[in-house]
């Protein structure tokens, strides 16, 4: 099923300012959230869909990206490709707290962020991690998998990740009483308000290290260096950002870990231009090829192809190699190769070759005489990159 417009999602237009687009956002949130829909599979989708938009539209680059290519600029292979579709639970409740405040969310909904057992989070998130990626023209058209060395944060095999020296040295908070959170109770004049927060002992986790582990110092990670494969999808473009979902710095003491943020970059071809899904090649041929005509072997972006230049060729003249280009993302466009003639003019000639040139600009063959019907430069220079 395809995705619905992100303006769409949040009912506001696309020229909306940020302020706007944060308060839509809080409406359709409170809206559907799981709490005030218990069981309600469609409304738990609606509240997915529309934190989805938000994160993009609420970060200017993201949606500037979102803005120029839709959503085939955001994501990779479906969902949970590149950023905008690959945000879960935990990512999504944490931006709502964020957005409302730990306090008011706890006053609707009886709870602050969740986490993996009745509200309490366990650990710190993990940061986010970013690499390059440099594609070649070839792996860029028919995708390619591939296997990367990442330096980063790894969970503490000593500990199990808990940060802990063993078993015994981890207690239950007693503020908390290994909730994660504190309940408080205060009169208004509506009467009595109760208020739900994360726990300032033990930071939400409801539960506090008394001995820590000799290997991480207590964090529950370690540096180190991860493996991590990648598919990458067909069509992608210079600076297209695809995010692997829990392949980021390990969280502190069993948190969730962070993303890995792959930004891609475009390796120069010694031949080719790209333009969007065309690809344009600049053929040279001699003065006696664009007479004669000849059949030239121009490189593509998955080898090399024939194509027949017939006798009396202009310069200027532009050759098209249907689907010959780069495919769409996530859809089934296809560019193509545009192939442009430049005949070569000689800039040296020998004492004989000018007389020869000179008896021959006297024939009545090799006076100009261009084609009234024939497009102008602008228009064939429009067409090639349109």
């Amino acid at each position: 099923m395809s995705k619905r417009d992100y303006y769409e999602v949040l009912g506001v237009a696309k020229g909306a300012a940020a302020d706007e687009i944060k308060k839509a956002y809080r409406k359709v949130a409170m809206q559907f959230h799981p709490d005030r829909n218990p069981g309600d599979k469609a409304a738990e989708e609606k509240f997915k869909e529309a934190a989805e938009a938000y994160e993009v539209l609420s970060d200017a680059d993201k949606r500037g990206q979102y803005d120029r290519y839709g959503h085939a600029g955001l994501s990779g292979n479906g969902r949970g490709g590149f950023s905008g579709g690959s945000m879960n639970m935990d990512d999504i409740f944490s931006q709502f707290g964020d957005i409302f405040g730990d306090d008011l969310f706890g006053s609707f909904f009886g709870g602050g962020r969740r986490g993996g057992g009745g509200g309490r989070a366990r650990g710190v998130r993990g940061s986010n991690l970013r690499v390059k990626i440099k594609l070649n023209y070839e792996e860029i058209a028919k995708g390619v998998s591939k296997n990367i060395k990442v330096k980063k944060y790894v969970g503490c095999t000593t500990c199990n990740g808990s940060g802990a020296k063993d078993r015994n040295s981890v207690q239950t908070c007693s503020t908390c009483g290994g909730s994660g959170q504190v309940r408080r109770v205060s009169q208004t004049f509506l009467g009595q308000m109760q208020t739900v927060t994360t726990c300032p002992t033990c930071n939400g986790e409801g539960s506090i290290v008394t001995a820590k582990c000799s290997v991480c110092k207590g964090e529950g990670r370690v540096y180190g260096e991860e493996t991590v494969s990648i598919d990458i999808p067909a069509g992608v473009q210079e600076g297209m950002q695809l995010s692997v979902s829990g392949r980021g710095n390990a969280g502190e003491r069993g948190g969730p870990p962070g993303d890995l943020i792959i930004l891609i970059e475009e390796e120069q071809h010694p031949d080719l231009h790209r333009d969007g899904l065309n690809v344009a090649y600049e053929l040279h041929m001699s003065f006696t090829d664009a007479v004669f005509g000849l059949q030239a072997e121009v490189p593509t972006i998955d080898g090399k192809a024939k194509i027949k230049i017939p006798p009396g060729t202009q310069s200027g003249k532009i050759f098209r190699l249907k689907g010959k280009g780069f495919p769409g993302v996530n859809s089934y466009e296809r560019g193509d190769q545009l192939i442009h003639v430049n005949v070569w003019t000689p800039q040296h000639v020998t004492p004989e070759e000018k007389a020869m040139l000179e008896k021959l600009n006297d024939s009545p063959n090799f006076q100009p005489k261009p084609d009234k019907n024939e497009r102008s430069f602008f228009d064939k220079v429009r067409e090639m990159f349109s």
